[in-house]
């Protein structure tokens, strides 16, 4: 069986409300040292905000982070995964889609969030049995081929 995005997810994921300032949300960013948080409403995952998020609709943008609401600067719809999906599957989403996080939903609940880069050290240090395909996305990704 291939592996799952359930074997690399993690599943302690920050979240955000809506209504979270862009400062208070960066703030969080930084307490936690990760690059996202997942905003939700009622439970349920409605965006993602992102350090490129807070650079490009904040700063560029000379917005006030003490009154810019998260829901002003998300990413949504949301690209999703479920924990039964194909690590090479998420990560050709990934790819295709120029995302680097993404949610692991289920049941409508965030379960958790892998990123590429948990995909990458996932198939380099673990040495799994497919690892030279997913090095080649990412190569390809470098040099623009994908």
């Amino acid at each position: 069986m291939s592996p799952q995005i359930r074997d690399v997810m993690v599943e302690n994921v920050i979240t955000v409300d809506p209504k979270t300032t862009a400062r208070e949300a960066a703030k969080l960013m930084k307490q936690h040292d990760i690059g996202c948080l997942i905003v939700v409403q009622d439970s349920r995952p409605i965006g993602i905000v992102t350090e490129r998020d807070m650079l490009n609709r904040v700063l560029i943008e000379l917005k006030n982070p003490q009154k810019t609401k998260v829901e002003e600067i998300m990413s949504t719809p949301l690209t999703v995964v479920q924990p039964q999906t194909d690590i090479q599957d998420a990560a050709e989403i990934m790819l295709k889609t120029k995302i680097k996080k993404l949610p692991v939903i289920e049941d409508g609940d965030l379960a958790g969030l892998v990123t590429l880069t948990d995909l990458v050290f996932f198939y380099y240090y673990k040495k799994t049995p497919q690892p030279v395909k997913v090095i080649d996305y990412l190569e390809g990704m470098v040099t623009k081929q994908v």
